[in-house]
């Protein structure tokens, strides 16, 4: 149990909801801190990626967000080409990174044929070696902040790849919901943070810097247990000289266990 704990994690409350939920059924305070905000590029997107499976042809599409489903199919929906989307997008193989996704797109009326036990994208990249689809073509529609990691790895395997980018990221703009989080962090009174994105640890820093000095925002982090919820996490933070424990389980309920576990041992 986390009895009288704070615990924070890097997003809205409703994207929060589970972390939030596994905060209070172990006693402690969680604290969602909204920390980067979608910027789609509009009705142009749906057009791009139809075009794109047109043109393309491809044999399979991976999603690696539940908000890049939820946004691409909305955006189809406000411009009357839904329909249109959903054939698109049936007419390929459908790998999704994980069990948020899948559900996003089964919300769709989108069947998922793959998902990686790993809900990463080196856990894409196995499961593309364990089918064997040397030589396929794959669309990705996801941020524009993506890092090259997934389509180099993919390239390497022998699959040719076409991103479509559907969104960029900026830092949250309103922060006056991080009002109580910056005043329990300066008073040393936040036990934990959990960063779920590369995105999120660029976000947190540009929201915190203009309060803070670089000096006083590191000393005050390296007092608490900082959990990354995987790899591309992890480095970003260690970009910032932040030291932090990566998720085994790169899903938030992996992130959580992590936190549990260095807090308890703390």
């Amino acid at each position: 149990m986390l009895d009288g704990k704070t615990v924070a994690i890097t997003r809205s409350k409703d994207d929060a909801a589970e972390f939030i939920a596994l905060a209070q059924q172990n006693g402690a305070t969680p604290i969602p801190l909204p920390t980067i905000e979608l910027v789609s590029k509009g009705e142009k997107i749906v057009d791009e990626f139809l075009e794109s499976i047109k043109q393309y042809n491809p044999d399979y599409s991976v999603f690696m967000s539940s908000k890049a489903v939820k946004l691409l199919f909305d955006t189809a929906k406000q411009a009357g080409k839904f329909e249109s989307l959903q054939l698109a997008v049936a007419n390929t193989i459908v790998m999704s990174v994980g069990p948020k996704t899948t559900a996003a797109l089964e919300s769709e009326g989108i069947k998922v044929n793959h998902q990686p036990t790993t809900f990463s994208s080196v856990g894409v990249g196995e499961e593309f070696t364990s089918i064997h689809a040397v030589g396929k073509k794959i669309i990705i529609p996801r941020s524009g902040a993506s890092t090259p990691f997934l389509k180099e790895l993919l390239n390497k395997i022998g699959i040719d790849v076409l991103e479509i980018h559907l969104y960029d990221v900026c830092a949250f703009r309103d922060t006056t919901q991080w009002n109580g989080f910056r005043e329990l962090f300066s008073q040393n009174k936040v036990d934990g943070v959990v960063f779920t994105s590369a995105s999120s640890v660029r976000g947190f820093f540009d929201i915190m810097s203009k309060d803070y000095e670089p000096e006083t925002l590191l000393d005050n982090l390296a007092k608490l247990s900082v959990v990354s919820i995987g790899p591309f996490t992890s480095d970003e933070l260690k970009k910032f000289k932040v030291k932090n424990t990566v998720a085994e389980v790169h899903t938030v309920a992996g992130a959580f266990d992590a936190m549990k576990n260095t807090l308890t041992v703390a």
